[in-house]
């Protein structure tokens, strides 16, 4: 009872300073709802889209993908569920709530220390205690760089979600046109087939009137049978365009049940300006701005190695009370017998009262007691963080060469990805404009002539090959143009709508 008398005293002394300590700490939790929305708005202007995962609302989005999918997908809303239920992209979600807590810890003083220590005389009595509640304040200067880094981590997180956000919406756009593309190819395909199953036609009724041999229908009859593999080469390049699709929204259910609103684009009739999309992504690409980010943090924590030289100062209160030996019983009879011999006659002892006795051991005890400020300092006598501070300062030089070679890159990928834009644009129109047409215009004319009997097989043969190409390429072409849209919004980190916006357009050979 008396030990723990002693140290129920220790804590009530020191209680004040406790609760300080705990009022710093106590209620810091790790909410990243604020980091939440500062993402959902970079991602609406990455993608330009209002609808994306959150980690608190996994019911409403499960109802929300069900929605889309029943009512059919166009673009938008093939984005908008894999901005929803892409899992990958789900997770990319948790890097957020990890850096708020990177933060917060960042922020938080490092927990006190307390040293009790006992030692029993060895006759019995009060044992010596030393007690020292020490809090380390190199916290004071360490915390700043440490918070300064940990808020450019989070910062750079939001970042790279709403920069993977925008990549996964120009994917799923390659993809949705990939696959309303193969299903076009498959069409074409079907038709491929029909007009060589009427040349075919056309040659049989002929040679049943004598106008064409045995060797005729047989030239006629293989174009049916190049078509006919054509067409289920086609099936099947679909069924995996579907595939691919369905993975990046998210879909375990079969691709085939996915209805595909919306028919491939056609290829925009103007041009953009590369040097002036130079500047757009520059002031939009979410990957330059995390590089940026990147080396704020390493900045940081090149600052936060330097105040790490004194790693440890514990300033604190130290208490210590010396032991007290036990003291004996009182001999009442040898008392009597002393001061009975002391005054020549029968005397009894003098008797102190209980209450004085408890007096002078309470003043006793107090005179033992020594309280005190203590001191606790790790002396950089032979390290003096140098490795680290070395260290952070390659990481920094590191971050900036990063960051010079990303805006590098940048400036070459966007020039690259207009040309590549205005060529695949300028090619499908070509097909549309100009190789169609006269290939359908010569195959008419080759059959009305050979059935005049002015043309001979051959002739027709050969212009029914070339329409049934140039039916493939142009399909092929409006694929690659509208994939050409998708890898454009991804390099500059903007929906094209917003691109055409921001950069002057110029129509075709006036740029």
């Amino acid at each position: 009872m008396r030990r723990g008398a002693v140290i129920s005293q220790f804590f009530r002394t020191f209680r004040p300073l406790i609760a300080a300590l705990l009022a710093v700490t106590v209620g810091c939790t790790v909410n990243p709802r604020p980091d939440y929305d500062q993402a959902g708005a970079k991602i609406r202007r990455a993608t330009g889209q209002d609808s994306w995962y959150r980690p608190d609302d996994e019911d409403a989005i499960e109802r929300r993908v069900e929605s889309l999918l029943k009512e059919g997908l166009t673009v938008d809303r093939a984005v908008q569920v894999a901005l929803l239920n892409n899992r990958n992209l789900q997770a990319a979600w948790m890097q957020i709530g990890m850096a708020r807590a990177d933060l917060v810890q960042s922020g938080l003083l490092s927990n006190p220390t307390l040293d009790i220590s006992m030692r029993f005389p060895a006759a019995g009595g009060i044992p010596d205690i030393d007690a020292n509640l020490a809090q380390n304040i190199a916290d004071l200067w360490q915390i700043p760089p440490r918070k300064k880094a940990a808020q450019h981590a989070l910062t750079q997180a939001i970042l790279d979600l709403a920069r993977q956000a925008n990549q996964l919406a120009s994917s799923t756009k390659t993809a949705y046109y990939q696959a309303v593309g193969a299903q076009q190819a498959v069409e074409i395909a079907q038709k491929n087939l029909d007009t060589a199953k009427q040349s075919l036609d056309l040659t049989t009724v002929r040679q049943k009137a004598g106008a064409a041999a045995e060797v005729d229908v047989n030239l006629s009859r293989a174009p049916v049978l190049d078509a006919e593999l054509a067409l289920r080469s086609a099936r099947l390049d679909a069924a995996q365009l579907r595939q691919d699709l369905a993975k990046l929204l998210g879909v375990a259910t079969d691709p085939a049940g996915l209805v595909l609103l919306d028919p491939l684009p056609d290829p925009p009739s103007d041009t953009l300006d590369a040097e002036a999309l130079v500047d757009l992504a520059r002031a939009e690409r979410l990957d330059l701005q995390s590089a940026a980010q990147a080396v704020d943090t390493a900045a940081a924590k090149l600052q936060q190695q330097w105040a790490s030289i004194f790693p440890n100062v514990a300033l604190g209160i130290a208490s210590e009370r010396a032991a007290q030996k036990a003291q004996g019983g009182r001999k009442y009879l040898a008392d009597t017998a002393r001061s009975s011999i002391a005054n020549g006659k029968l005397t009894a002892p003098d008797i102190q009262p209980k209450s004085e006795r408890h007096h002078i051991r309470n003043v006793e005890r107090n005179l033992g007691i020594f309280t005190g400020p203590s001191l606790n300092i790790t002396i950089p006598a032979f390290d003096q963080n140098q490795a680290q501070i070395a260290k952070a300062v390659y990481n920094y030089r590191e971050a900036v060469k990063a960051y010079q070679n990303a805006d590098l890159t940048l400036s070459q990928d966007v020039r690259t990805a207009t040309v590549r834009a205005a060529t695949a644009w300028d090619i499908a129109r070509f097909y549309r404009e100009q190789s169609i047409p006269l290939a359908q215009r010569n195959l008419e004319l080759s059959l009305q002539t050979y059935r005049a009997g002015q043309a001979t097989l051959l002739q027709v043969l050969e212009l029914q090959r070339f329409v049934l190409d140039t039916r493939s390429r142009y399909v092929q072409a409006l694929r690659e143009a509208a994939a050409r849209i998708a890898d454009l919004e991804q390099t500059i980190g903007l929906p094209l709508r917003d691109i055409r916006a921001g950069v002057p357009a110029s129509q075709p050979g006036n740029s």
